[in-house]
């Protein structure tokens, strides 16, 4: 094909397979920018790639080439995520290191330690333990030496009370 061909043929293929091939870059990527972003990379790759193209089944090739592209990006997010290291809530730093998060860090913190004491006992000292030490509900049934299936519903309860007043406080 020439490249006046070609182009008008891409026009086509555009104004034909945009919706499909941007939904498969959405349903891969879970992403709409980036989808939209892959969509735009899909098509100038059919583009470069015309002259091979045996012009068999366009719906096909152009679903394989954006699965590609979207493979291709979940493989560079990967590389790209930095680990960062666990922070203990509660020690005033942060991974980002802003005064204000830590401020914030803080406060929740404290807010949360205190919505724990105000809860009736035993609720007071699980939600403490569970929320603000981050124990897992195995660790508090041992330490207490109650059985795991009442921590875990006094965990589930004291979170229900937690929210409870969480939410009349933004009221």
């Amino acid at each position: 094909m020439d490249r006046i061909d070609s182009g008008e043929y891409l026009t086509q293929l555009i104004g034909k397979y945009q919706n499909l091939v941007f939904t498969v870059c959405v349903k891969m990527t879970n992403d709409y920018f980036a989808a939209e972003d892959l969509t735009q990379e899909t098509f100038l790759s059919a583009f470069r790639n015309l002259k091979n193209f045996d012009g068999a089944n366009e719906k096909a090739w152009l679903c394989r080439i954006a699965t590609n592209k979207c493979i291709d990006y979940q493989k560079q997010a990967a590389r790209r995520v930095i680990p960062y290291e666990d922070v203990e809530l509660g020690t005033g730093q942060s991974s980002d290191g802003i005064p204000e998060n830590c401020c914030m860090e803080n406060e929740v913190y404290l807010e949360l330690k205190r919505q724990c004491g105000n809860l009736k006992p035993p609720y007071d000292m699980i939600a403490r333990m569970y929320f603000v030490e981050e124990r897992r509900a195995e660790e508090i049934a041992e330490s207490t030496g109650k059985n795991l299936k009442t921590i875990q519903t006094q965990i589930y309860r004291a979170r229900a009370m937690l929210r409870k007043k969480y939410g009349k406080g933004r009221g």
